[in-house]
C-alpha cells in the first residue's frame, strides 16, 4: 500500500531527527571531552581521574614553600654586585631591618623572577598564541609570547621584561630579557643590570604540581650563571582577589 504524502513526510522527519540527535550528541561527547581534557581531569571509563595533560598548565597556583631567594648559597657576584648585596637593607630573612630600602616595601614593582617569590596566588591561562601569568600582588600580568616570535631589536627595559616561550616535551621553556635594573632578583637583596637574562622551565609535574626551574645569567652582576626553583600548588577552588599595595603600607602616622 503506498505512502501518503503525510506518511511519508512523517518518516522522513523522523530520520531526520534521529540523525540530528545522532550528531549533537557526538558533538556535545568532544565537547564534554575537550572541556575535561583542559580542565586538567580526564577520566577513564572506570571513572578514576587520570594525570593530567601536561601542557595544561591553567589554573591558580601558590607556591609550595615559602622562600626568600632562589639560591641556598650566594651566587658568585661580580664585585661591584657582592659590594651592594652586602649593604643591602632586606625587609625578610636574616638580615631583616626596620629601615629596609627594598623597592618592593615601598611599593614599586617587584618584577622578574622576584615576583615568583611573593606568597600571593597567581593563575595562569592559556590562549592560542601566548600564555598569561596573573598576579594577585597588585594585578601584574606576565605576557610569555608562544607564536614563534623572536625578541624585539629595539626593546625598552621593563620591570617585566620581555618573555617569549616554546614547549620542550612537557616544560614550557621560557626566555625573558628586557630588563631594567631597579628590582631586587629576591627578598634578601641579590640586585641584577639591565643585562639580566633569565631563563625557566615550567612543568606541571603532576595534577597539583607545578616547577618553574630558573637559570639567571647577568655577566655584569655574576661571574656565571646560577639556578633556582620555586614550585607551586594548584588551589582549585580559590580565585585572585584585590590586593593593592598602597592600600597596605603601614600608615606613618
Amino acid at each position: 500500500m503506498p505512502h501518503t504524502e503525510l506518511e511519508f513526510c512523517q518518516g522522513s522527519w523522523v530520520g531526520r531527527s534521529v540523525t540530528i540527535s545522532a550528531i549533537a550528541l557526538g558533538i556535545l561527547l568532544l565537547l564534554g571531552l575537550s572541556i575535561s581534557a583542559n580542565s586538567g581531569d580526564v577520566r577513564s571509563g572506570s571513572g578514576a581521574t587520570a594525570e593530567p595533560r601536561q601542557h595544561v598548565l591553567d589554573g591558580v597556583w601558590m607556591e609550595r614553600r615559602e622562600t626568600i631567594t632562589f639560591a641556598p648559597t650566594d651566587p658568585p657576584m661580580q664585585s661591584w654586585a657582592a659590594e651592594r648585596y652586602r649593604t643591602a637593607k632586606p625587609g625578610y630573612g636574616p638580615h631583616a631591618t626596620a629601615a629596609s630600602q627594598d623597592p618592593v616595601l615601598n611599593c614599586l614593582p617587584p618584577g622578574v623572577p622576584r615576583i615568583l617569590l611573593m606568597p600571593f596566588p597567581m593563575q595562569i591561562a592559556q590562549l592560542p598564541n601566548e600564555v598569561l601569568m596573573i598576579f594577585e600582588y597588585d594585578h601584574f600580568i606576565r605576557e610569555i609570547y608562544t607564536d614563534g616570535r623572536p625578541h624585539p631589536k629595539d626593546l625598552d627595559p621593563t620591570w617585566m621584561g620581555d618573555s617569549i616561550g616554546k614547549w620542550d616535551g612537557d616544560a614550557l621553556v621560557v626566555d625573558t630579557v628586557g630588563f631594567n635594573d631597579k628590582t631586587w632578583l629576591d627578598m634578601v637583596g641579590h640586585p641584577h643590570s639591565d643585562a639580566l637574562h633569565l631563563t625557566e622551565r615550567i612543568r606541571r609535574v603532576d595534577r597539583a604540581t607545578l616547577t618553574d626551574d630558573l637559570t639567571i645569567a647577568d655577566p655584569k652582576a655574576f661571574t656565571k650563571p646560577w639556578t633556582g626553583q620555586q614550585a607551586f600548588e594548584l588551589k582549585p577552588s580559590w580565585h585572585l582577589g584585590e590586593y593593592i599595595c598602597e592600600d597596605n603600607m603601614a600608615d606613618p602616622k
